[in-house]
């Protein structure tokens, strides 16, 4: 079994035969089904992705969910812009192409490496709680937790969104470009059309029952009754109109004016489920800076978002229990370094639903969760030779000194959606950025041609169990806990990958293992985002299905596992920094890299 795992994960990773590595570079001068042509830069990128290779430049890099969405951003590089002028042309586009997974309507993390100065600093734009909700928004008239998508779909779950104010702030910090000029791509592709992917029309497919719902998401999705197709060309009017308002307004003009008055009406109008957002929610948002969490990794500083993402601390946690393990004389192959790997991601999301939630209501062991003799210590866990039979929070110090309080477990939903960007440019600026309106196609609510998110669900349905306090419960003006990880990885203080994904919670392993293909087995960044996935959050190991990852089934249950084999749909996007760029897109998704 060894043997046979091995040689499908080195193929699965992206092993290639010289004729496969030359045909790469040739590039392919239209789509499969000719639903629209390709530029050469992209078929090429489609190419070395097909072939399981990085794509490799010398002055900047972008790696994003969709090939529109990159190529507005290689754009404003290629022009001479920053990674924050870049990202904000991508996002726009990718609310347009991509909408169920991110958007105006939701909100994002960003992380930014400054060339200039060498500082690493990050901005919180992620959605707030609405000063109208209470801690029991999403239980029913007896206090029982209402079912997940009793929850999602409408007005309640929406939160104040964060994305605009997010690029704003990003581009008054660290960009070059004229602002106005960001919003070209997508005014264009949104009056003119563009053909809607395989994936989109397959989700659109999938939700039908709830798109159709309420009447402006149903005519935009489900036009004549039908779901969108594959090839079909959409175009959306009011999305241009809305990038019309911020590129000439800014921000202002969405959580101002006639812009936040329609997402006020939408979603305490919405059939139903009507929330209970308010003008003064979107007059007040504002985004966050906040320091970077890092920890220490064989040679490396990992580094990411804080709370009120749980991802930095949790990737953190447990790279930091596995570096009292050898890893890379185990190898990719090997049951006990999945065994090892799996044990402490359960350990690292017991900690993890106790200790986290936005810091800014309650405290947090944020620097205790990152210790190194803390981790240490609970790396001795880990020695065995099977899984551990069960996991427990750990005792971590608190940041204030004397301050014990009790949490009670949370037990929140977090499905699958998002999307992520990591972008290198000219200047060695280097951002990692994961965004998002939380579950596919979020509420389900669509106003001025872009969906609203469902982020409140991300809170805990529970205020306390057993008489003891959630820290992720719901409370006004609260961001909800995430477990959105965008990453960048130092070595000696300069910046030597960019890294994140979508997927909910396994987020947090899907970025963990990457880094641990890369940093101990020797992967390239397209190899290690390419990498078979096993995912251990609560017990129950997930192997990716159709993979090599199945051939760990036997040894793992052997252990003492349940294995669950399905379907593990990541969008990693990569860039490792070095001599050259290289970057990495997932091929489970539709995106590729650019660079020159």
């Amino acid at each position: 079994m060894k043997k046979i795992f091995l040689m499908c994960l080195c193929m699965s990773a992206g092993t290639v035969s010289a004729q496969q590595a030359a045909d790469a570079v040739a590039p392919e001068p239209a789509a499969k089904g000719g639903a629209e042509a390709l530029s050469p830069q992209v078929a090429s990128a489609l190419k070395f992705k097909d072939a399981g290779l990085p794509v490799e430049a010398d002055n900047w890099m972008v790696a994003a969910a969709n090939p529109h969405a990159v190529e507005a951003g290689a754009a404003v590089l290629r022009a001479g812009g920053t990674a924050a002028d870049a990202m904000v042309a991508v996002q726009v586009v990718l609310g347009l192409v991509e909408p169920q997974s991110s958007g105006l309507g939701g909100g994002a993390f960003l992380v930014w490496y400054d060339a200039e100065t060498g500082e690493m600093t990050t901005l919180d734009g992620r959605e707030t709680a609405p000063l109208a909700a209470t801690p029991r928004l999403f239980q029913d008239d007896s206090g029982a937790p209402l079912k997940f998508f009793d929850a999602v779909v409408g007005g309640c779950s929406v939160g104040t969104p964060g994305t605009p104010a997010l690029l704003e702030a990003a581009h008054r910090r660290w960009g070059k470009a004229n602002w106005p000029s960001l919003f070209e791509a997508g005014i264009s592709l949104a009056e003119d059309g563009f053909a809607v992917s395989p994936r989109l029309a397959g989700l659109i497919k999938r939700d039908a029952e709830r798109l159709s719902r309420f009447s402006a998401t149903a005519e935009y999705f489900l036009p004549g009754g039908m779901p969108l197709k594959a090839g079909d060309r959409l175009v959306n009017p009011a999305y241009a109109e809305v990038l019309r308002t911020l590129a000439t307004e800014g921000a202002d003009g969405f959580y101002t004016g006639p812009v936040a008055a329609d997402i006020v009406r939408t979603v305490t109008g919405a059939p139903g489920n009507p929330g209970v957002l308010s003008a003064v929610d979107l007059a007040l948002y504002q985004v966050k800076e906040r320091p970077a969490v890092c920890a220490e990794y064989r040679a490396f500083e990992v580094c990411g978002m804080g709370p009120p993402s749980s991802g930095a601390l949790t990737v953190g946690q447990i790279l930091g229990m596995l570096e009292q393990y050898d890893l890379a004389a185990l190898g990719a192959e090997s049951p006990e370094a999945w065994r090892l790997i799996g044990d402490a991601s359960r350990l690292a999301f017991a900690d993890r639903g106790r200790y986290m939630a936005d810091s800014d209501f309650v405290p947090m062991p944020t620097r205790g969760l990152v210790d190194s003799a803390y981790l240490a210590e609970r790396a001795k866990l880990l020695a065995g030779d099977d899984a551990l039979p069960e996991v427990a929070p750990g005792a971590p110090e608190f940041d204030h000194a004397g301050l014990t309080p009790q949490w009670a477990d949370d037990a929140s939903i977090e499905f699958p959606s998002t999307s992520h960007i990591s972008i290198v440019d000219r200047y060695g600026n280097v951002l990692s950025m994961t965004t998002t309106i939380e579950n596919g196609f979020g509420s389900r609510l669509m106003t001025n041609g872009f969906l609203l998110n469902n982020e409140l669900t991300d809170f805990s349905f529970r205020t306390h169990r057993d008489g003891v306090p959630i820290a992720n419960r719901l409370e006004p003006g609260k961001r909800p806990r995430s477990s959105m990880a965008p990453t960048i990885v130092t070595k000696d203080g300069a910046p030597v990958l960019a890294i994140g994904s979508p997927g909910g919670s396994r987020i947090i392993g899907y970025v963990a293992s990457s880094i641990i293909a890369w940093a101990d087995w020797g992967m390239d960044v397209q190899k290690s985002v390419s990498l078979p996935h096993a995912v251990n959050r609560f017990g129950t190991y997930d192997l990716e299905e159709g993979s090599a990852a199945v051939g760990l089934e036997a040894p793992l249950t052997a252990m003492g596992y349940k294995v669950n084999v399905r379907g593990l749909n990541s969008g990693l996007h990569a860039i490792e920094i070095g001599e050259r760029l290289k970057g990495a897109a997932d091929p489970r998704r539709e995106g590729i890299a650019l660079g020159e």
